[in-house]
């Protein structure tokens, strides 16, 4: 099997970090798991340390694209990994739905793989559900493909892609330009369903802000 790395961006996540790794570990190797400490102001950096994960810190917070984009870089010029999975920090996002990526991977090769969430009948807020729903159909309807879930940030990507695909976002828009740009240049794009998970996470985008720069990524010309 190839090696995949984890990579999380976090910020202020020092509550839930040192169990998201733990629950990994049955998965990969500790040494396969990186961090991207965007800029936190509580002890995020702290729990990185002690429980050994390589961490590539950030001065100050710049957002979730700029995060992903530092630890892609490293990952593509400092390891051998032929593949990336991205995971959020909050436990948002669930260990035992990791094997669903990896046995895809293997099976088909796919170069982007995303986590689908079920949307009704779930916990998930009516507000997400909603733009959930529409920012996929949008997509859909820019790039000619079925997206499930364009939202997730639980996803799988081919060191090929990373090498072809880069992101100049650096807010949670970045998602959104990669998905786009990678079904653009015709890279292969599937869905596996994972567990719909809303508790207490707080989310740290600003709804209006984060609106108007997914309208400009969507209508922007690649």
């Amino acid at each position: 099997m190839e090696k995949t790395a984890i990579l999380i961006p976090a910020f202020n996540a020092a509550e839930t970090l040192s169990e998201l790794v733990h629950r990994l570990c049955p998965y990969v190797e500790l040494q396969d798991i990186i961090v991207v400490d965007d800029g936190s102001t509580d002890h995020t950096l702290e729990v990185t340390k002690r429980i050994g994960v390589m961490t590539l810190p950030h001065a100050r917070n710049y957002g979730k694209g700029r995060a992903l984009r530092t630890g892609f870089e490293y990952i593509l010029s400092s390891t051998q990994h032929e593949a990336v999975l991205t995971m959020d920090a909050d436990l948002q996002h669930k260990p035992d739905d990791v094997p669903s990526f990896f046995s895809t991977r293997e099976r088909m090769l796919t170069d982007m793989i995303i986590g689908y969430r079920k949307r009704w009948r779930t916990n998930m807020p009516f507000a997400r559900k909603l733009s959930n729903s529409i920012t996929s159909g949008l997509i859909a309807a820019r790039t000619g493909r079925d997206i499930k879930d364009s939202q997730c940030g639980f996803r799988l990507l081919s060191r090929r892609l990373l090498e072809t695909v880069t992101t100049t976002a650096d807010g949670y828009e970045a998602e959104t330009e990669q998905l786009i740009k990678a079904a653009l240049s015709g890279f292969n794009i599937e869905f596996v369903p994972i567990q719909t998970v809303y508790e207490n996470e707080r989310s740290h985008i600003t709804h209006v802000a984060t609106t108007l720069r997914f309208l400009h990524t969507l209508l922007k010309d690649y």
